[in-house]
């Protein structure tokens, strides 16, 4: 019978061999390491190698440790879980949000994406005082009231970077190095926008997309539907901490001490969203919950970026952990079995190596047909979303009230993908060059949308 360790060196090398996995891996029992890799390129362009001290943008899993930002300073007696961020925002448009509110995402606040693909100066980089004035000038609507529903925000962490700042007196990147990092010593880990500071970091892991047109993979810089990371490369809070394996897990021990936070606030970090109806949400501050009947206790997060997906899965009753992270993208679904297939691994339980779906290709047509397609579409769902489908530069795009655009690669005249997850597009017309309607396809359940 195989070792967990040859387990692992199994599905990752062997993952590693087709080109379907290209990243770090750590697996950790009672803190102590029983299997970490590196896996591929840190630089494509020089054929620099991945090596177990690569440092990788963590995306979203950048959360937990704003959230951890916060809850020090209300620890400390500086601000307090349910006081109103009017208070260090007077100016501030929308009213009765909390920290609370912030940290577990029952802000209701608008998606700052979407302001910023409708009206930024792309030849900018945007920072979060950006995101605050931009949410100042055009105040669109909220998606709920403060506590009403839980939605994930990253607007809500960009908001909670920049109330750290201003309760702690200093930079984000300062106090989170000086509270957070140093302490703990992750001393390869840092808040760090890339393109809009201009230095780089030794051993630096770049992330990757797949370019269907040029049929390979790319910087998302130079890539049409991914390029936004350029102009949004200065916000901070949601993603830009940037870390190793060996950091994260010193971070993931953290969460069983009082090197950090006292336990009680562990606890209220840990601790369910719990609505205005009553109704719990599994999240707490900066991290997702569950609960697993074979597996305990679970506490993670896993983030998305153009070019990198990350995951830290914190076992607490098993003391086991769990750190993924990619710096070449990979269909959403597959990441997702691979992960479990890990996570399977790390507790003896039996694992597949998951089969990676057929790449798509786009189908050559007349762009001329698109303008058949273009206008304003409302889901038939219960918020009655609205979607609007634009054209550029021959190229068709899709962009749903509070998220950011995507691009519709054609399959045929009608029917569309997108390039990072398993959903199609179809475009229903009446016969008179003109679509009526749009049926969306995502994990085998139809959702439609009316030309509005």
């Amino acid at each position: 019978m195989k070792t967990k360790q040859e387990r692992f060196a199994h599905l990752f090398g062997t993952l590693a061999e087709k080109q379907l996995f290209n990243g770090v891996v750590l697996a950790a029992e009672n803190g102590n390491v029983i299997f970490q890799a590196a896996y591929g390129d840190a630089d494509i362009a020089t054929g620099r190698k991945l090596a177990l001290d690569s440092v990788f943008e963590l995306a979203s899993v950048s959360k937990p440790i704003t959230a951890l930002g916060m809850v020090k300073l209300v620890e400390q007696g500086k601000a307090s879980y349910d006081e109103l961020i009017g208070r260090w925002l007077p100016d501030f448009p929308y009213k009765g949000i909390t920290i609370r509110n912030l940290l577990n995402h029952t802000s209701g606040l608008p998606d700052y994406m979407e302001l910023f693909s409708s009206h930024w100066d792309r030849a900018k980089i945007a920072t979060n005082q950006d995101v605050l004035d931009m949410l100042l000038a055009h105040q669109p609507p909220v998606d709920f009231e403060p506590n009403e529903r839980w939605l994930y925000s990253n607007t809500g962490y960009v908001l909670l970077a920049i109330l750290i700042e201003k309760i702690a007196g200093k930079s984000f990147a300062s106090y989170l190095k000086e509270e957070l990092f140093e302490p703990l010593g992750m001393h390869h880990t840092q808040v760090y926008n890339r393109r809009y500071e201009k230095e780089q970091i030794e051993n630096y892991a770049y992330g990757y997309v797949y370019d269907l047109y040029s049929d390979r993979y790319e910087l998302p810089d130079f890539v049409a539907d991914t390029d936004f990371v350029v102009y949004l490369d200065g916000i901070q809070g949601d993603g830009t901490v940037n870390s190793t394996l060996s950091d994260l897990l010193k971070l993931d021990q953290a969460l069983y001490t009082d090197q950090l936070v006292n336990g009680e606030t562990l606890e209220e970090m840990f601790a369910p969203v719990r609505l205005n109806n009553g109704e719990t949400f599994d999240y707490g501050f900066g991290w997702l919950l569950e609960e697993n009947e074979e597996k305990g206790r679970i506490i993670s997060h896993t983030g998305g970026w153009p070019g990198y997906s990350t995951l830290l899965n914190h076992y607490h009753d098993q003391k086991k952990t769990l750190i993924i992270l990619c710096n070449v993208e990979q269909n959403a679904e597959f990441k997702q079995a691979f992960n479990l297939a890990a996570e399977n691994i790390l507790f003896d339980m039996p694992s597949e190596l998951p089969t990676a779906p057929p790449k798509k290709k786009p189908a050559n047509i007349d762009p001329s047909i698109y303008s058949a397609y273009l206008g304003k579409y409302v889901l038939d769902n219960e918020d009655q979303t609205t979607m609007t489908v634009t054209t550029e530069e021959g190229r068709l795009y899709l962009q749903a009230v509070g998220k950011v655009r995507v691009e519709l690669y054609p399959l045929s005249d009608t029917r569309f993908f997108v390039r990072w997850d398993p959903s199609e597009v179809e475009f229903v017309s009446n016969g008179k060059n003109r679509a009526e309607s749009i049926i969306i396809s995502e994990d085998g359940n139809l959702t439609s949308a009316r030309r509005e």
